[in-house]
């Protein structure tokens, strides 16, 4: 079967898809890729094709790729985006640049759109091999999926069964002109080193270490499936919802996990943790053991890329993106009809005819009072402890003041307006996504 069958065949469950976005670099296998799909549109009735090509602006060189791209598309007939990007400094460069790039791809994405990008097998295999040089677990070494939830849409990977000299073939045979990245010479990079210093003596001693490669990285995308399996069975019994509806965050009953070994723990957490931050390496699970183990009236924290897991009153929650700021700050409240944005910090409203005069929204310093009808004055510390409030919610829960009186604690119910009812304050908190805040 030729490319272009075996890669329609691969796209045949995404025909329906409201469009295809081609990942165009300008280099080889992505202009194969684009090439192949611009000749099946012509007699296939494919979505609508559309090229993005990423500038990182890393290298003199790379000013010259988007005219180049620009003309191929052209040639082709297929429209072009192009994205600048900027690159964070970092130790890894090459993580940074990947960060980038695919953080255009999702803000390109509408919903259930397709992104297509050119990696083959031979990219496969040094993936694996990369992973297993820097002691991947099993998720790491299953290598990257033929396809995979991007933003709003897919990442699609339909030429991961073909090798590089099959791109390079047709590329000759086509008579397709692409761009050379300088950069993929250079050994300083660890891709790089496997691909042109470590593979050549692999395949010189064993011709199809390649295909046994992927082979095995397919093998190992198997097991990483039951061990997801095995995860949300163990998953199902911690995923109840917490007391707190209104607190838009992550969270997982701590006591169904404590019953798992320590192993099956472990593989639960990184199921869950998946989609949320990227995941700690074995040294660091150390931090899940210090939470876990930690005494019943500590607030232990464990701290991960690209947020933060505490446990408190028997769950687990996933903090990340405002909740990771400093306190928020006092804030006038003008015409209390109207919602009030918090900076950092959600939402807050009032249902009801609210109260007069000069009100003021605040948060937790200590010492506060609350009078409560048949109650006299409470203090508010003994009154979060009998709501079981989490500690961490604690100081970021909005107070509403009259002058110098507390009058309500939003969202708890006795504390949240006067006890006849007619008004509550409602507080809408951030969510973990800065997108959704």
């Amino acid at each position: 079967m030729d490319l272009s069958a075996r890669l329609l065949a691969r796209l045949a469950p995404w025909r329906d898809a409201p469009a295809w976005r081609i990942a165009f670099s300008g280099g080889l296998d992505s202009t194969v890729l684009l090439h192949l799909l611009a000749r099946l549109a012509k007699r296939e009735a494919l979505p609508p094709l559309s090229a993005i090509h990423i500038h990182h602006g890393l290298q003199a060189a790379a000013d010259a790729w988007p005219q180049h791209c620009q003309k191929v598309c052209a040639d082709l007939g297929v429209p072009l985006q192009v994205r600048h990007v900027q690159v964070a400094t970092s130790a890894s460069l090459e993580r940074a640049a990947r960060e980038a790039r695919y953080a255009a791809f999702i803000e390109s994405l509408a919903d259930a759109e397709v992104l297509l990008t050119a990696q083959h097998r031979d990219d496969q295999a040094e993936t694996l091999l990369f992973r297993l040089l820097r002691g991947a677990g099993v998720r790491g070494l299953a290598g990257m999926p033929n396809s995979r939830p991007l933003g709003r849409g897919w990442l699609l990977r339909p030429l991961l069964e073909c090798s590089r000299a099959e791109l390079e073939a047709y590329a000759h045979e086509q008579g397709l002109s692409w761009v050379e990245d300088p950069s993929n010479h250079d050994t300083q990079f660890s891709r790089n080193y496997l691909r042109h210093q470590v593979l050549p003596q692999l395949t010189a001693h064993w011709p199809q270490a390649v295909v046994t490669l992927a082979r095995s990285a397919a093998h190992l995308r198997e097991a990483q499936g039951l061990l997801d399996e095995l995860a949300e069975l163990d998953l199902a019994g911690a995923q109840t919802p917490s007391a707190f509806p209104w607190l838009p965050l992550p969270s997982l009953a701590l006591e169904p996990l404590l019953a798992l070994s320590a192993a099956r723990q472990r593989n639960a957490l990184r199921h869950w943790l998946a989609p949320l931050t990227l995941l700690p390496d074995s040294e660091h699970w150390a931090g899940w053991e210090d939470l876990r183990d930690a005494a019943v009236g500590a607030a232990p924290i464990w701290r991960l890329a690209q947020g933060e897991l505490r446990r408190a009153d028997g769950r687990l929650w996933w903090l990340s993106g405002d909740w990771l700021q400093k306190d928020p700050q006092a804030l006038p409240w003008r015409d209390c009809k109207q919602p009030l944005t918090l900076p950092g910090n959600g939402c807050l409203r009032l249902q009801g005819r609210g109260p007069t005069g000069e009100l003021q929204v605040r948060y937790r310093q200590g010492g506060e009072v609350l009078l409560l009808p048949g109650r006299g004055h409470r203090d508010l510390k003994r009154l979060l402890n009998e709501a079981r409030l989490p500690a961490f919610v604690r100081g970021r829960l909005p107070l509403l003041y009259c002058a110098d009186e507390l009058l309500a604690v939003a969202n708890l119910p006795g504390l949240h307006g006067p006890a006849e009812g007619r008004w509550q304050l409602i507080w809408q908190p951030p969510t973990n996504d800065q997108r959704l805040s």
